[in-house]
């Protein structure tokens, strides 16, 4: 019988095959399959840490190089070491370290991708959405919604440093980006402070006022001081065995996520509470805003101080071991996964 089988003589008929038909590019399924269809996530995103505390220097630095006007917007990009040259901290999430000096401006634009701002450092800052300027203090978590017009300027006497998160990598997987500057640096304010606040965020609305689940929250600011007394006034309870106490923010209007691509969370955990394992299929960006734990993401583990910022990757396994009384906020894509059907949770 005549033998078939290549050999460094003979054209792998195979190759040959695959090297014609991608001339008409074209290429075969079946040598990718279980890298398409896997059996679970195998998300090329890794776990990964920053220690705020030893990259804060680095922020300043920024701010001695390159003025808020001159950048646009004076960010550091947190990028994940497994996704080097994509901005990307997931595979659909943003995230970066914005630095305003005493004085200065970041000027008016506005942009398709949803964005949030979670204060770190310093206060005297300001963030304007639409007409309205909200003061930045610590903790506090202000987003501002796809396509709205937004500044910063920095009225105080201290540098301020806030968390962005973003969903740049999936309004770029979709090819949906689109971005306008506004006609003046700042934008002039037609409302007062607080007036979005207190017109959708105290359980009323205006009452002729109606919203689709699907568009963001008019409630731009959602302070820190609110999210720490509602932490407090639920941890006299019994407190989840794989997330202590966790709240989800929402849109007051409907319940839904306060954007559609982007969802966000606060957690305590007790001194001394551990944490069975846990894992979702969305990736998400953790900060600690208060106290000092031991976290474990798959195989790595980090002890971690107030300020840290890390990220667990789809489907990684996370635990919790807190030292002291921790407080977490995190963002992930979970709207995204649930209004697709794709979000799934494991408790182990």
């Amino acid at each position: 019988m005549q033998n078939t089988t290549p050999t460094s003589q003979q054209p792998n008929p195979r190759q040959a095959y695959y090297d014609r038909i991608a001339k008409d590019h074209m290429t075969p399924l079946w040598e990718v399959l279980g890298a398409l269809v896997p059996k679970s996530p195998n998300s090329p995103a890794k776990p990964a840490l920053w220690r705020y505390a030893e990259l804060r220097e680095q922020v300043m630095e920024a701010g001695r190089l390159i003025t808020a006007e001159q950048a646009e917007r004076r960010v550091l990009i947190l990028e994940n070491p497994g996704l080097q040259g994509q901005s990307a901290i997931t595979q659909s999430l943003y995230a970066g370290l914005q630095l305003i000096l005493p004085g200065e401006i970041a000027p008016a634009h506005r942009h398709t991708q949803s964005a949030l701002r979670l204060v770190i450092d310093g206060e005297g800052a300001y963030t304007a959405v639409d007409g309205e300027r909200t003061t930045m203090r610590r903790g506090d978590f202000i987003i501002t919604p796809s396509w709205t017009f937004h500044d910063h300027g920095n009225l105080g006497d201290q540098p301020v440093v806030w968390l962005d998160g973003l969903d740049i990598p999936t309004v770029r997987f979709f090819d949906a980006g689109f971005a306008e500057h506004g006609q003046s640096a700042a934008q002039a304010t037609i409302r007062p402070e607080g007036d979005a606040l207190a017109r959708y965020g105290n359980n009323m609305l205006p009452v002729d006022f109606y919203q689709a689940p699907s568009d963001p929250t008019r409630v731009f600011v959602y302070p820190y001081e609110r999210t720490m007394a509602s932490l407090d006034k639920i941890a006299s309870g019994t407190p989840d065995p794989h997330l202590g106490y966790k709240l989800r923010y929402v849109n007051p209007a409907t319940g839904a996520s306060p954007m559609p691509t982007i969802g966000a969370f606060s957690q305590r955990l007790p001194a001394g509470f551990e944490t069975r394992p846990y894992r979702s299929t969305d990736g998400t960006v953790y900060v600690c805003q208060e106290g000092e734990a031991t976290v474990s993401v798959g195989d790595t583990e980090w002890q971690l101080q107030r300020d840290d910022i890390f990220v667990v990757p789809s489907w990684q396994p996370l635990k919790f071991l807190a030292k002291r009384d921790t407080t977490l906020f995190s963002f992930s894509d979970r709207p995204v996964l649930q209004s697709l059907g794709l979000w799934r949770e494991a408790r182990l």
